[in-house]
């Protein structure tokens, strides 16, 4: 029997932290490959990006495997990292979008790894999943985006903070780039009720503001990010709890891009397979596997067959069909779990290719997922993230 009543925590990031500062930066390289391919008339399905990125002092290191448009130079590569570092509001000594050194160290696919990902000609054989892996999915009914609300409103808060800042009015501009948001949840009869603990810390361009200035700044829209009647007199709050956050991005810490992995996903909600998504083309079934288990539990979720549900999709490298599909819905199911697991089968092509098709992942949607989570976000008009559309819901109640 699960517990009813218990407390349970989240975090979130926001774009300016540097481990997000990598994603942005790899994900804006995944884009620019699909953008740049599809100009120049390449065939979508054979294009391949792998790019990771470290961030540290004035000084950003892009590396990785890739294969696509020509025009995609070093120094169009480097105009894309800046504009990203100066969209995320890095103008600071230790940290600027102008003058930081990028260092571009970018290089062909493997073929060892291209032969086992590659659609096989002319059989049309197809193609391989690019790596092996455990992917999980979740969904429920805590949120109307079907997610667990700890990490929802710990990313709501960053988000609506970082909105205000780029306004440049009001005290909001005195906020830098960098920060992060933690809030514990109260559930009672196993629903969220309320927040006992918040904590936000942020960065702040105005050298002598106290913990209590920040807190008059931040305070407003963390109210304004939490549900009526959520903080009371008991919460707490733990605002720039160390003192001074002058310092921060890169020049304080370093980055790497695939750090914040559980910030990306469930906020420890629920299982993750440990592969990192940002920086990945849809070949690499950490990303699009990941979001395809995403669809189907929210799909699940929606045609009403549970409150609550985790997906585990598996995979080999070079082999097309998943290994496994794994459903658990944690006691909240109106049918079998195997009945589900055999409806999944039914109603999507799990193939990395399928998965593709599916959800039209072979277009440049990727760096605006480097934030706030890939999941619980509305679908965009221009195909991003397709993977919260409930369009599977009526197929999932046909396939029972």
């Amino acid at each position: 029997m699960a517990r009813q009543s218990y407390l349970f925590t989240s975090e979130s990031v926001s774009e300016g932290h540097p481990d997000k500062v990598c994603d942005r930066i790899s994900d804006e390289v995944v884009d620019a490959f699909f953008r740049e391919g599809l100009a120049e008339g390449l065939d979508p399905w054979s294009i391949r990006a792998a790019c990771e990125t470290l961030a540290t002092t004035n000084r950003v290191v892009i590396a990785g495997e890739c294969r696509g448009p020509g025009s995609l130079t070093v120094a169009r590569i480097e105009d894309i990292t800046r504009t990203a570092i100066r969209d995320i509001g890095y103008e600071q000594a230790g940290f600027h979008w102008a003058n930081c050194n990028i260092e571009v160290l970018l290089h062909a696919q493997s073929a060892d790894i291209a032969q086992g990902v590659d659609a096989k000609q002319p059989t049309n054989q197809e193609e391989g999943a690019g790596d092996q892996g455990i992917m999980f999915g979740y969904a429920c009914r805590e949120t109307p985006e079907l997610m667990p609300a700890p990490i929802y409103y710990a990313h709501k808060i960053l988000e609506d903070l970082a909105r205000a800042r780029k306004t440049k009015s009001g005290d909001a501009a005195k906020l830098g780039p960098d920060s992060k948001s933690q809030v514990t949840v109260r559930y009672e009869d196993g629903k969220p009720v309320g927040v006992t603990q918040i904590v936000v810390s942020h960065q702040h361009l105005v050298e002598n503001l106290t913990s209590g200035d920040v807190r008059d700044i931040v305070e407003p829209y963390v109210r304004q990010a939490l549900p009526d009647g959520w903080i009371t007199r008991d919460t707490v709050w733990h605002i720039n709890p160390t003192g001074k956050f002058f310092i921060g991005g890169p020049d304080g810490d370093t980055g790497l891009t695939g750090r914040k992995i559980i910030v990306d996903t469930y906020g420890g909600a629920a299982p993750h397979g440990g592969g990192a998504f940002s920086g990945k083309d849809p070949t690499k079934v950490d990303r699009s596997a990941a979001y395809a288990a995403r669809y189907l539990a929210k799909n699940i979720i929606a045609a009403g067959l549970a409150d609550r549900c985790t997906i585990q999709l598996s995979y080999a490298i070079g082999v097309a069909k998943p290994l496994s599909i794994y459903v658990d819905t944690h006691g909240t199911g109106k049918a079998d779990e195997s009945a589900i697991e055999a409806a999944v089968d039914k109603v999507m092509d799990l193939t990395p290719r399928g998965i593709r098709e599916t959800l039209d992942l072979n277009r440049p949607i990727y760096a605006r997922t480097s934030a706030y989570g890939h999941f619980g976000r509305k679908p965009d008009n221009d195909g991003g993230f397709s993977w919260e559309k409930l369009d599977l819901a009526d197929a999932m109640q046909k396939a029972m």
